[in-house]
């Protein structure tokens, strides 16, 4: 009895490995994020499979429930829109369950967008934080702030819409000059990274109708220790 956490391509079809194919074909059900983009994926290769939405409004209600399917011995996988589950996406609570129930968990390698927007960022990837989305409005500058003195390369998911919003967030708190590197669909046709300082990727991103995902690298505090002011915030 097992739980698979498959990975799945982030933007090109060819980004899937042999063994996750096979998976995907061999177990009885598949638990996706959204059912139609997961059907476009599992068309593509050929795999007809029965799926089952996943997703962060019904998790907390069904992990128990599937996790018990599991014991039973059904062959369960999950995927998500893009990438390896559980990073920013669902996967989390189920994982646990699982592993509370003493049902094993295998997750297979595979895409995940922040690893290459981290490698060609230029940046140090010696150790790195990954902060995932900041809070959209209530706590967002609070983050920010508890962030200042980070001396590790700090590594951001953020939407198209608020992305120069983000950019001057970060710029104001950790100074305009910090450089930074943005990512944006990654391993599509219109793959872009664009490298330099929070300010010149604010000015250049302004200019800009910015579409897809976006992988925010920025570097760490190399300076001297910042005293942070506390208070709370609601943007």
């Amino acid at each position: 009895m097992k739980l698979y956490i498959v990975p799945t391509p982030i933007g090109n079809l060819e980004d899937i490995t042999l063994r996750a194919i096979r998976i995907l074909k061999e177990v009885d059900l598949i638990l996706a994020e959204d059912t139609r983009t997961s059907g476009n994926l599992l068309r593509h290769l050929g795999i007809e499979k029965r799926l089952s939405a996943h997703h962060q409004h019904n998790e907390h209600k069904t992990v128990t429930m599937i996790a018990e399917r599991i014991a039973n011995g059904e062959k369960i996988a999950l995927i998500t829109d893009a990438g390896t589950p559980a990073i920013s996406d669902p996967g989390f609570l189920l994982v646990r369950e699982c592993i509370a129930q003493g049902i094993e968990v295998e997750c297979l390698p595979g895409p995940t967008a922040f690893v290459p927007a981290l490698v060609n960022s230029g940046l140090p990837n010696d150790t790195f934080c990954f902060e995932g989305f900041l809070p959209q409005k209530k706590g967002r500058q609070t983050k920010i702030k508890s962030l200042i003195n980070e001396q590790r390369t700090m590594i951001f998911y953020e939407s198209p819409h608020r992305l120069v919003k983000a950019l001057d967030q970060l710029a104001e708190h950790f100074g305009s000059d910090r450089r930074a590197s943005v990512s944006r669909e990654l391993t599509k046709l219109y793959e872009e990274n664009k490298r330099g300082t929070l300010k010149e990727l604010s000015d250049y991103f302004k200019t800009k109708t910015v579409k897809g995902e976006i992988v925010l690298v920025v570097e760490g505090n190399r300076n001297k220790k910042v005293q942070i002011e506390t208070d709370n915030d609601e943007d």
